[in-house]
């Protein structure tokens, strides 16, 4: 087996720790890291005996199961591409991504998924159907396959070049644009994770985030199993507020990963009804969306554990860069650390380096980087000048060489001349004691071209008003930074990863003002 592939590494793993436990099923089974092998070896002979061969895209729509970490696992092992999809898809959006990756077969839990199954059918897609009934069972795969042959799987044999995973970009500008990642991204990304966080076999999690997604799949879940770790997977297939503390202290949690809007549900919950006892952890981690200083402090605050803020995208298999561990430097509110395993640079619309406390777009290098998105040449063309990958977000390096976020450069609001980072007016408001969570947008303007807006959820409990919201931000931002409208609103729009996008969010309100505004036709 090549040394740099996930699958190789994670074979390695079960060698080394084949008693450790890998995977639990929260109130259901543990399995081992032996037994996790064992399990994904014979998966991947059923997907041979049904036809899948090296570089063929197999689609798979699940919630965060065991059956799903097996059959992930199962696919790349066999060569072939995984696509992870969001199970909760319309059946346009299926038939949008299963043509795009060009998938060969689709599978799902037992309990099926109709829309997927739908557009699979509809494109000439197979479905197989997948589930594990106890911990000492094989993985069923219905219809079963037939003439199951274990030697030809021991003859393939990884390579780090196999694309492995294939996602799609979150598209905040367009539509979205697949990513393949190869065995060496995913073996290099977890890597970089596990150095970092100093994750080893002693460490355990509680995976809070869909696997369908770098964040949960990447930092949650193989950095673990490559470190010889373990995850619980949520009873529900999903985050739940109400399981989460019960299970990290069940599993004896040692750190876990989030984005900042699961961060303050988990925070909201302990201000509202506290558990008797927490867990001691290691270290809470933070990333996906800008975390607001005031948020990091609350949970420094109640959990008792350093915040450590990174940096990552799709392209780059997650992780780019991380405030560190207390024992090996600072973490900094408002920063998202030192590059992590990768060349990073600031550079102009030149392509010339900037020094520190220069702004300039934030670019990369490394063996964690896509070599190009599928099929778009005109996106590559734009991603990737200067010998460098261009993550499209404006930033500069402190003279202790941490990055600080200024914005997406397509979200910066341009208003008359003067730009403004949506991040710093997040950051004003959610400071504010009765807001839960808040962000700033850019909205069309006749007289400046833009002009900016923000939507805010209070507190609950809280009687905060719109004036008090414009009083604030009076105080604590310049007057050409102070929101024009403000919103108060019960939810904003996310999309499945619990990322706010501002172009989402703007959409939403700017039409509530325009369907406010319009008389209904005949009325």
């Amino acid at each position: 087996m090549a040394t740099s592939t996930l699958t190789g590494l994670l074979q390695h793993v079960a060698g080394i720790f084949p008693s450790r436990r890998a995977i639990s099923v929260s109130g259901k089974f543990d399995l081992t890291h032996a037994r996790l092998n064992q399990l994904v070896e014979h998966a991947a002979a059923q997907l041979l005996a049904a036809g899948v061969k090296p570089g063929d895209v197999v689609a798979l729509t699940f919630p965060n199961t065991v059956e799903f970490v097996v059959m992930f696992l199962a696919v790349i092992r066999v060569r072939g591409t995984a696509a992870p999809l969001n199970a909760a898809y319309t059946f346009d959006e299926f038939e949008f991504y299963l043509s795009d990756s060009e998938s060969k077969l689709l599978l799902t839990s037992k309990e099926g998924n109709e829309p997927a199954q739908a557009a699979a059918a509809k494109l000439n897609i197979s479905h197989l159907s997948v589930t594990l009934p106890t911990a000492d069972s094989d993985i069923i795969l219905s219809p079963t396959q037939s003439k199951v042959d274990t030697d030809s799987l021991s003859k393939l044999t990884n390579d780090p070049s196999d694309a492995a995973l294939f996602l799609h970009t979150s598209g905040t500008t367009s539509r979205p644009k697949g990513v393949p990642l190869t065995q060496q991204n995913l073996y290099s990304s977890v890597q970089n994770i596990k150095s970092v966080y100093k994750i080893t076999e002693s460490d355990s999690t509680v995976i809070v985030l869909p696997l369908f997604h770098v964040h949960g799949m990447l930092a949650g879940l193989l950095s673990s199993l490559g470190a010889g770790a373990a995850v619980a997977l949520p009873a529900a297939g999903r985050f739940s507020a109400s399981t989460f503390w019960p299970d990290m202290i069940k599993y004896k949690a040692t750190w876990y990963t989030a984005v900042p809007t699961i961060h303050q549900i988990i925070l909201d919950r302990h201000l509202g009804s506290p558990e008797p006892v927490y867990p001691k952890l290691r270290f809470i981690r933070s990333c996906s969306a800008s975390l607001a200083p005031a948020i990091m402090a609350r949970l420094e605050e109640a959990f008792d554990a350093p915040v450590l803020e990174a940096y990552a995208m799709t392209e780059a298999t997650h992780l780019m860069s991380s405030n560190p561990l207390p024992e090996d430097g600072p973490h900094k509110p408002g920063s998202v650390g030192k590059p992590v395993g990768q060349e990073m640079a600031i550079l102009d619309e030149n392509g010339t380096v900037q020094g520190a406390n220069s702004n300039g777009e934030v670019c990369i290098r490394g063996p964690n980087v896509t070599k190009g998105y599928k099929n778009n040449p005109e996106a590559n063309k734009s991603a990737f000048q200067f010998g460098w990958f261009h993550t499209g977000d404006l930033g500069f390096f402190d003279s202790d060489g941490y990055l600080h976020l200024v914005g997406r450069i397509k979200e910066l609001i341009n208003r008359g001349g003067e730009k403004i980072s949506p991040i710093e007016v997040d950051a004003v408001l959610l400071s504010h004691p009765d807001i839960a969570q808040a962000v700033a947008f850019g909205v069309p303007d006749d007289k400046y071209g833009e002009e900016i807006n923000c939507a805010v959820i209070p507190r609950e409990g809280s009687n905060l008003d719109e004036a008090e919201v414009a009083r604030f931000c009076k105080k604590n931002l310049a007057a050409f930074k102070v929101p024009k409208k403000v919103f108060l609103t019960d939810s904003l729009p996310k999309t499945a990863t619990g990322k706010i996008q501002r172009r989402i969010v703007s959409e939403h309100f700017l039409a509530q003002i325009s369907t406010a505004k319009v008389p209904k036709f005949g009325a």
